[in-house]
C-alpha cells in the first residue's frame, strides 16, 4: 500500500482511496475463490440457507407472516460472522496455505483470544435488538390497522405501508451501522492478532475515509442478498461465498498485508 493514500489508526494503516473499480477487482477475486474451493463456501452458505428457511417455514405454520418481513430484514446483520470461515479460505489461498476443515472451521475461535466470538456476540445482540425495535414498531402499526399478523393483507392497509416504511428506515440505519463495524473488523480478526476494539475503529476508519466507495459496496451486498433470498434462500449459496470472499479482498486492498 506504499503508493496508496493512507490513514493512520494505531496500530493500523488504512487506505484512503479506493475506488469503485476495487469493487469490481473484489468481486472477480471473490468469485475466484468460490469456484477454487466451492465447497467451504456451499457448507457455509448453507448454514445460513437452512436456517433462513426454518424461520421462514416456522413463521409461516405459526400463521405470522407478516413477521417474515422483519426476520428477513434482520437475518443479514449475521452475514459477516456465517462469513468468518471463507475469509479463512481467501486468506490460505492467497498465502498458499494448504486448506483443511479443520482449520477453516477454527476460524471462528480466531487467534485463540476470543475476539471473532466477542464480535459474534455484538452481532447476535444486534439481531435481538432488531428484532424488538421491529416487534415494537409493528405492535405500533398493527393496532391502528386493526388486522392479525396472520394476514398479509395487512401490507396492502396505509397503517401496513407506513409499517414498511418507518421499519425500513430502521433496519436500513441498524444494518448500516452494523456494516461500518463489521466490514474490515471480522478480516482483520482472522488475519492479525488486535483486539476487536481496534478491529473496529479501523473498520469505521476505512468507511469514514471511503464514503462513497463503501457505500456502494453496502448496497451491492444489501441488493444481491435480497435477490438470493428471494428464491426460498437458495440464491445465497452462491452469493453468498463471492461476497464474503470478495470482502477479504477488498479488506487487502483497504488494510494491507498483516505484519504478524
Amino acid at each position: 500500500m506504499s503508493k496508496d493514500k493512507q490513514d493512520q489508526v494505531a496500530p493500523v494503516v488504512v487506505a484512503s482511496d479506493l475506488k469503485v473499480s476495487d469493487l469490481r477487482a473484489a468481486l472477480a477475486a471473490g468469485w475466484g475463490d468460490y469456484k477454487a474451493f466451492p465447497a467451504f463456501g456451499l457448507f457455509f452458505a448453507a448454514i445460513y440457507v437452512i436456517a433462513g428457511m426454518f424461520i421462514y417455514f416456522a413463521l409461516f405454520v405459526r400463521g405470522e407472516i407478516a413477521w417474515l418481513v422483519p426476520a428477513a430484514a434482520g437475518f443479514p446483520l449475521l452475514a459477516p460472522f456465517v462469513a468468518v470461515g471463507l475469509y479463512e479460505v481467501s486468506r490460505r489461498r492467497e498465502s498458499a496455505i494448504p486448506m483443511s476443515w479443520r482449520a477453516i472451521l477454527g476460524a471462528l475461535r480466531g487467534r485463540g483470544d476470543e475476539q471473532i466470538l466477542s464480535m459474534g456476540v455484538i452481532l447476535f445482540v444486534g439481531f435481538g435488538f432488531w428484532i424488538m425495535v421491529a416487534h415494537g414498531i409493528f405492535a405500533i402499526f398493527l393496532a391502528e390497522s386493526g388486522i392479525g399478523s396472520e394476514s398479509i393483507e395487512l401490507f396492502r392497509t396505509g397503517a401496513g405501508l407506513m409499517m414498511l416504511l418507518v421499519g425500513g428506515i430502521a433496519g436500513a440505519l441498524m444494518a448500516l451501522a452494523f456494516y461500518a463495524i463489521t466490514v474490515v473488523s471480522l478480516p482483520m480478526l482472522v488475519d492479525r492478532e488486535v483486539d476487536f476494539i481496534t478491529a473496529i475503529i479501523a473498520s469505521l476508519a476505512t468507511v469514514r475515509s471511503n464514503k462513497f466507495v463503501l457505500l456502494i459496496w453496502a448496497a451491492v451486498i444489501a441488493i444481491a442478498l435480497f435477490v438470493a433470498m428471494l428464491p426460498l434462500f437458495l440464491g445465497l449459496l452462491v452469493v453468498l461465498p463471492v461476497l464474503g470472499h470478495a470482502t477479504w479482498h477488498l479488506y487487502r486492498r483497504s488494510v494491507g498485508k498483516a505484519h504478524t
